[in-house]
């Protein structure tokens, strides 16, 4: 890419768990990355909708409160971990949420966005595409297929809007089994015909190929947990590194490495806190801290306790 990510530059993570996980590992080096704050996003309708929402920064009204579970309240717009028990505590949680992200979005100069499936769920009584059906009767919803040219036009919509950021696509490797295997292929090959599409069509669009590194580089099945379809923490790792070749500015390279370093000492648990020897060691920590924000003041000090 001509262009590369800074410490100095926002960046938001959208869509799958790859975003959560790549996120995570971008948060944790200190970088001022905010990770999907609507909860994971699969679809690219559901995407282009929340990138909107982050644009607008509308808040959540009554209207789109919804009863989930026994006594629980969430939304069509976020995911299972935004359920509470109280709608006025529900609105209160998201739309600070929001105001938060609006607030980030306004300010990134980088969006990632992870596609899982080309698969979505319609709600029969609105007809808007959903991003969680949170385990609601099956019999509100129609189960869809976007085509190439409907995730085309809507991921095109929110490039197009947004010039002055870069976006970076990738598909998901995560296979969604549910689908059933054929499903799940022709859903990740419209996926990849559609970014392809808005990659040619768009400068400050990239491609980064997840999906072809952990099925075609990384394709023993060493490199998957037990259930076969989530990644190993090895294969994160590669991934992870592969993308920081891909996108990270080399320069970072040094302050990457303090943090990292500067992280790990956050994140020893001693087992004799009460010892003089924990207590050089916090000095040194507190040492270190200094050095890094004196050194690398871009970094996001407060992110590598996470």
């Amino acid at each position: 890419m001509e262009q590369a990510i800074r410490y100095s530059d926002g960046l938001l993570f959208l869509g799958s768990c790859f975003a959560d996980e790549v996120g995570g590992v971008c948060r944790g080096l200190g970088f001022n990355a905010l990770v999907n704050p609507f909860g994971v996003l699969y679809n690219p309708t559901s995407i282009s909708q929340s990138v909107e929402r982050l644009f607008s920064g509308r808040p959540f009204s009554h209207e789109e409160v919804i009863g989930v579970g026994e006594g629980y309240y969430c939304t069509f717009s976020h995911n299972t971990t935004f359920w509470n028990v109280s709608e006025v505590a529900l609105l209160e949680q998201v739309n600070q949420s929001l105001a938060e992200a609006h607030a980030h979005f306004e300010k990134s100069k980088w969006v990632i966005i992870s596609l899982g499936t080309s698969w979505a769920f319609r709600n029969m009584e609105t007809q808007a595409i959903v991003s969680n059906c949170h385990k609601l009767p099956a019999a509100r919803f129609e189960r869809i297929f976007l085509s190439v040219e409907q995730s085309v036009q809507c991921l095109s919509e929110i490039v197009k809007r947004h010039p002055e950021k870069q976006f970076v696509f990738t598909v998901s490797p995560l296979r969604h089994l549910k689908d059933g295997l054929h499903e799940n292929q022709l859903s990740k090959a419209a996926l990849l015909l559609a970014v392809d599409e808005v990659c040619k069509a768009f400068d400050n669009s990239h491609y980064f190929p997840a999906y072809e590194i952990l099925l075609d580089e990384l394709r023993d099945y060493r490199f998957y947990e037990e259930d076969m379809v989530h990644p190993t923490d090895q294969a994160v790792r590669y991934i992870w590194e592969r993308f920081a070749d891909f996108a990270i500015d080399p320069s970072e390279k040094p302050a990457m490495k303090a943090a990292s370093e500067l992280k790990q000492m956050i994140q020893h648990r001693p087992l004799f806190p009460e010892s003089e020897a924990f207590k050089k060691f916090e000095a040194q920590k507190e040492k270190k801290i200094s050095e890094l924000k004196m050194g690398f003041p871009k970094v996001c000090v407060e992110n590598l306790a996470e």
